[in-house]
């Protein structure tokens, strides 16, 4: 069966910025009773999470079959998301919407290369071929398979589908960050 998580991502935490808003946001989440405060052994591969708290309801869609049964990684360094599925088909500019097939050689290479550039530094940017504009690679949007890039991210484990309300409260407490939402299962 595996495991499912989901995860909101901040496109645009850095690493000063990461842990003041990921306390910020768990402050709330805890205040709500989403999550617990104290951390335990709840998520799959960390050491440590958050619980669900008595009202972890408040974070997902009505029509759910199943307690969370799992906690919350909040992740506060640089790192890669994926939804665990096979690669992406194309990257989506956050420019002009083009989408860049990465089914030829020289396309997945830049976003390659550009992927490991910004794990290592923390920056880099890829070159949209339809609007001759340059974007930070963790602004692309991917197709198929999810796929985002931050410092930040919040990844529940084994929950009901969050609430696109809940997810954009999240979002409201990054300082108008631009957020991704990644799911997958493993």
């Amino acid at each position: 069966m595996g495991d499912r998580f989901q995860v909101v991502v901040d496109l645009d935490a850095d690493a000063s910025d990461a842990e003041p808003l990921a306390r910020r946001v768990l402050d709330l989440l805890v205040e709500e009773g989403v999550v617990l405060a104290e951390r335990t052994p709840c998520v799959p591969g960390q050491p440590l999470g958050h619980p669900p708290g008595p009202h972890w309801e408040r974070a997902v869609t009505d029509d759910w079959d199943f307690a969370p049964s799992d906690g919350l990684a909040v992740h506060t360094r640089r790192t890669g998301f994926t939804s665990g599925a096979d690669l992406p088909g194309a990257a989506l500019c956050p420019h002009c919407g083009t989408p860049t097939a990465l089914d030829d050689g020289p396309a997945w290479q830049r976003f390659d290369t550009a992927m490991r550039t910004w794990h290592e530094t923390g920056a880099a940017a890829v070159h949209c071929p339809a609007c001759a504009t340059t974007a930070a690679v963790q602004h692309w949007a991917w197709d198929e398979a999810p796929l985002a890039l931050g410092h930040l991210g919040f990844e529940f484990w084994n929950w009901p589908d969050l609430t696109d309300a809940f997810r954009a409260r999240v979002a409201a407490l990054l300082d108008g960050h631009g957020t991704a939402y990644v799911w997958g299962k493993f």
